[in-house]
């Protein structure tokens, strides 16, 4: 077992220091990805990765009876609650009273999205709202795969089908969130 699934186990258990010490261990992979999403983002966006970590560990501080199962799971949690702030975010700066107006942009893939590329998190969160009416799972891998950066084994792990089933599923989500964002 590792360290992370220890403490997580430890924290579940009501032992508030695990939860100091697994934030500790966790904190420089999360602030990766955090990058990463923010990276995705247009330029001049007021969100930088120290403050999005910060917010989740905001967020997760409050989870009191959550029965972490791994490392896995906590990074699948983790990428969720990422998303919710992303977007959360996204739609406060986008609302009329704040001079929204971002116009959304095609995407070619979720997980490609290129650097300089500026897309709409809101038009995402929307579309894969709309696929998880259609294709429940497909939506849970994109999410994973795209706002938690699992690898498609991690994800196959989470949601405990084969890693065949997870490649094919995310070819087909890609291909429908492109459709989904084409104007």
């Amino acid at each position: 077992m590792t360290q992370v699934t220890q403490l997580l186990r430890d924290w579940s258990a009501g032992r508030q220091e695990a939860r100091d010490e697994l934030l500790d261990l966790v904190y420089d992979p999360l602030r990766a990805i955090a990058e990463r999403h923010l990276h995705r983002e247009r330029d001049g966006h007021t969100l930088q990765p120290t403050a999005l970590v910060h917010e989740l560990y905001l967020r997760l501080i409050d989870q009191r009876h959550v029965d972490w199962n791994d490392r896995t799971h906590f990074f699948a949690v983790a990428a969720q609650v990422m998303r919710r702030i992303l977007v959360d975010h996204a739609r406060r700066k986008k609302s009329d009273k704040r001079g929204g107006g971002i116009t959304p942009v095609t995407i070619g893939a979720a997980a490609d999205v290129a650097a300089d590329e500026n897309f709409d998190v809101v038009a995402l969160d929307v579309a894969l709202e709309n696929l998880e009416k259609v294709f429940p799972q497909q939506a849970k891998i994109v999410e994973l795969r795209f706002y938690g950066g699992l690898t498609i084994d991690e994800t196959a792990g989470v949601l405990r089908v084969s890693p065949a089933t997870i490649s094919r599923e995310w070819t087909m989500a890609r291909a429908w969130l492109r459709r989904a964002l084409s104007p």
